[in-house]
């Protein structure tokens, strides 16, 4: 097989751009690495189109394998023969693969090997001709007649005979190919109450039916957990004739004696064993299609949430709020390090309350705190109340956000909590989680499990194995996108960074204790277990805002260096105007030159050379800065206080399938429908919007018995 025109076809890529991406990838080349520093080996294709090549071209190999397999056994059987060389050649999925291997494959026992044991084969092979001269399927079966083997009658020899040719029509893959494609197209997924007296939140699939060429991925997750959890019943229907109709064609020849018996051989082949079977081949790929794309919506939002601006170079508190057992309250400095701890009880009694507002406003005028992280979850409403409440009274400038505390119960009760906060207690450590998830969303959240993030749709149903490839593949993108200070970053953001281990980030942060701070990029060569081979796949990815050399604080990398200087030198710039006076011209001395001319005087790619300038304007850029900021409030609202046609700011929490869940500062999120997002129509939200955005919104409805706020963002001339 020819991996690269494969994909290259799939993607609508130049067949050489593939060929080079493999030929990097087979070199040990991690992902973000071959996205930054060889974009011109491969035309500048995105992290994200990387993976997608990287996980089609593994698909592909096994199925070679897979192929290599089958076709050994085949032969090995001495049944193989040159059409089904040709089939297994022509294969382009695992399953049209076993469809062409299922004849030859070992069974378990069968009515059809039940058959073929008492000598019934040669008679299936007779009436399956379906001769026109033949004789009658029972007078046939007549001598096949054995008491001794189990046949006694006629009639036994011919049902055996039967179940021999109905398991033949069912192992042809012709067959199973036509039904499939038919099945897909045309059939419908159909649920029914399994509890019918039973109400449930899979109320609205009691009596459902879809085509299944059309469900959405939404609808078919929540039906198969229905099912799971046994209030609903569900199937793939199609028109039986139809199906009927494609076995008939391909095994039934008409005008002979025995054309009935096949045909009812066909059918029973088609009832027992072919449609369930494609019924659960349906099933299994609607959900893995929902799954697929489940995953990839996980995927934007997980990248938009971890992208998110930090609050830099502020003082910030994290309230964990709770009602019996108090708020946890903590203050960090602007580097995340812990200053103070403690716990309030701001909805207990009046006293308790007065002493709470007593606490932290102390709090807030001894660390000059600027900024407050209160966390999403229980109590939330009122311990934003209360915020608002001290920030009212201060006038000191204090504004807050209200954080999404998921997976924060996870993390600080993790061994990595532990051995970071020995000295607090389980609760403490998420109030300084939630602080720290405002400072530094991204290095804050990689120490959790992307799936407790909460940031997608039935994610505890995907297969785990392709969810956790999925996201742990957006977390390593996004920090190796905005890089770590060698010098501060945490084991768990380490060993994300391309080419670091687990072990090795540990020798890095080990080595960082035992030597003091890194003063340059090199000293990396020091750290035990880092060879030449990691310290090419990280080294770019690594800040060093210590180092004498500038460019050890940017995204530049150390192979790069000498045409960073020569750049500076043929610009008329050299290293201490770099650091002294800046270089702000350099963009325009670069176009003056000519971009190609300038790429080809210093020896290397125009991607490149772009890459290299926009470091050098910037050092020690962090590309999150480039971002809107996040929504920061001082007062709050409560669901009784909207209205409908009230406009809100409000900050996008989660996209899915159906819509969006946006943040208006009432403790509930609003739900904006798809068709509600815009004026024109789209397929999905996340054409439009993405996690962290701040919109404009305005309420439709409020339901606040069921806690549901309706919004829209459609201009109001589109609404009427």
């Amino acid at each position: 097989m020819d991996f690269a025109l494969l994909i290259a076809e799939q993607f609508h890529l130049q067949q050489w751009q593939v060929e080079k991406v493999i030929e990097l990838i087979d070199e040990g080349n991690t992902i973000p690495f071959i996205a930054r520093y060889r974009k011109e080996a491969h035309g500048s294709l995105d992290d994200q189109m990387l993976r997608e090549i990287s996980e089609r071209l593994e698909y592909l190999r096994a199925l070679q394998k897979r192929r290599e397999e089958v076709t050994g056994l085949i032969t090995a059987a001495e049944c193989m023969t040159e059409e089904i060389a040709a089939a297994l050649a022509a294969a382009v999925s695992l399953s049209e693969i076993d469809d062409i291997y299922r004849p030859f494959r070992p069974k378990r026992k069968t009515r059809a090997s039940v058959a073929k044991a008492k000598g019934l084969e040669p008679l299936a092979d007779t009436i399956f001709e379906q001769k026109k001269d033949s004789a009658y399927p029972i007078d046939l079966a007549e001598s096949y007649v054995n008491v001794e083997l189990g046949v006694e009658t006629p009639e036994d020899a011919l049902a055996g005979a039967l179940d021999i040719i109905a398991e033949r029509i069912s192992d042809d893959a012709g067959i199973r190919k036509r039904l499939r494609v038919v099945a897909m197209a045309q059939g419908e997924v159909v649920s029914k109450a399994a509890k019918p007296d039973e109400d449930s939140v899979y109320a609205q699939y009691y009596d459902f039916r879809q085509p299944a060429a059309k469900i959405a991925g939404h609808r078919v997750l929540a039906i198969d957990r229905g099912e799971r959890e046994e209030f609903l019943k569900v199937s793939v229907e199609l028109d039986r004739l139809k199906g009927l109709n494609i076995v008939y064609s391909t095994s039934v020849k008409e005008n002979s004696p025995c054309t009935e018996a096949v045909r009812q051989a066909g059918e029973d082949a088609y009832d027992r064993l072919i449609f369930p079977s494609i019924e659960r081949e349906i099933r299994n790929a609607l959900t893995e299609a929902a799954a697929e794309s489940a995953i990839k919506v996980f995927s934007v939002n997980l990248r938009q949430l971890l992208m998110q601006p930090p609050v830099k170079n502020r003082v910030a508190m994290g309230l964990d709020p709770g009602y019996r057992t108090g708020c946890k309250v903590a203050v960090v400095d602007p580097t995340g390090r812990v200053l103070d701890t403690g716990v309030i009880y701001p909805t207990h009694s009046q006293a308790k309350v007065e002493e709470a507002k007593k606490a932290i406003a102390n709090l807030i005028l001894k660390y000059k705190v600027e900024v407050i992280a209160i966390g999403n979850g229980t109590a939330s409403k009122e311990t934003e109340m209360f915020a608002a409440d001290v920030i009212k009274g201060l006038h000191s400038g204090v504004s807050y956000m209200v954080v999404s505390e998921a997976g924060a119960s996870v993390y600080s009760a993790s061994k990595l909590a532990a051995q970071e906060f020995p000295e607090f207690d389980v609760t403490l450590r998420s109030a300084v989680s939630i602080a720290r998830r405002l400072q530094d969303p991204l290095a804050e959240l990689v120490k959790i499990d992307p799936k407790a993030i909460g940031v997608g749709q039935y994610q505890h149903d995907m297969p785990k194995k392709q969810l956790d490839e999925a996201l742990g593949g957006v977390v390593e993108d996004c920090v190796n996108t905005v890089g770590v200070d060698l010098n501060t970053a945490s084991p768990s953001l380490l060993e994300k960074i391309a080419g670091i281990s687990a072990a090795v980030s540990k020798n890095i942060v080990a080595y960082r204790e035992e030597n003091g701070a890194f003063h340059s990029r090199s000293e990396l060569k020091k750290v035990p277990k880092l060879g030449p081979k990691a310290f090419e796949q990280c080294a770019g990815f690594l800040r060093v805002a210590e180092s004498k050399n500038i460019l050890d604080n940017t995204a530049v990398h150390p192979e790069s260096y000498d045409a960073a200087k020569a750049l500076l030198s043929l610009c008329d710039y050299d290293m201490n105007s770099l650091k002294k006076n800046g270089i702000g011209d350099l963009k325009g001395r670069v176009e003056k030159i000519g971009t190609a001319a300038a790429a080809q005087k210093l020896g290397i790619g125009v991607p490149t050379l772009s890459d290299i300038v926009t470091e050098l304007l910037r050092p020690g850029r962090d590309p999150r800065d480039e971002l809107p900021a996040p929504l920061l409030r001082t007062d709050v609202l409560s669901m009784e206080d909207l209205k409908p046609g009230m406009e809100l700011s409000g900050t996008v929490r989660n996209v899915i399938d159906f819509g969006a869940f946006v943040d208006i500062g009432v403790h509930q999120d609003g739900l904006v429908h798809i068709s509600q997002i815009c004026d024109k129509f789209i397929k999905h939200p996340s054409e439009v919007l993405k996690v962290g955005d701040v919109v404009k919104v305005r309420v439709l409805s409020v339901d606040t018995a069921k806690k549901r706020i309706a919004l829209t963002m459609k201009s109001e001339e589109a609404a009427k």
